[in-house]
């Protein structure tokens, strides 16, 4: 393999965004619950179950893209989908960190940018 740095970041992306999806996915009403407490005083009250769905949809999305760009770059080196799964990935994070940013939840936004900053590098290495 050419890309073992494209292939192990696509793999943390596929893991982060994968679990997220799966815990949201499997934990709905413990996370509406959760998160309806945590928007409550924001502009996304009313809207935290379709917030919640669309995250969902980005993440599985992504997680989709970084799986088949793992394959694609496994089997003929090509960075296609590993390139649209790390765009989709900081689309994704820059979506939540906006929310924690509106819920004024900074360590939860901080902890969003430890994750934005490999996804970056991806849409570098991958383009």
């Amino acid at each position: 393999m050419n890309n073992p740095a494209s292939f192990l970041i696509l793999l943390l992306l596929t893991l982060t965004f994968l679990q997220s999806g799966y815990d949201k996915l499997f934990y709905w009403k413990d996370n509406l619950t959760w998160l309806k407490e945590h928007f409550s005083k924001t502009l996304l009250k009313n809207v935290v179950p379709q917030a919640l769905g669309f995250i969902l949809i980005l993440e599985l999305f992504t997680s989709i893209l970084a799986i088949a760009g793992m394959v694609q770059l496994l089997y003929n080196g090509n960075r296609e989908f590993g390139f649209y799964a790390a765009v989709m990935s900081c689309v994704t994070l820059l979506f939540l960190l906006f929310g924690q940013r509106l819920a004024k939840d900074y360590d939860g936004a901080r902890t969003v940018v430890i994750y934005f900053i490999p996804a970056v590098l991806a849409v570098y290495w991958l383009n």
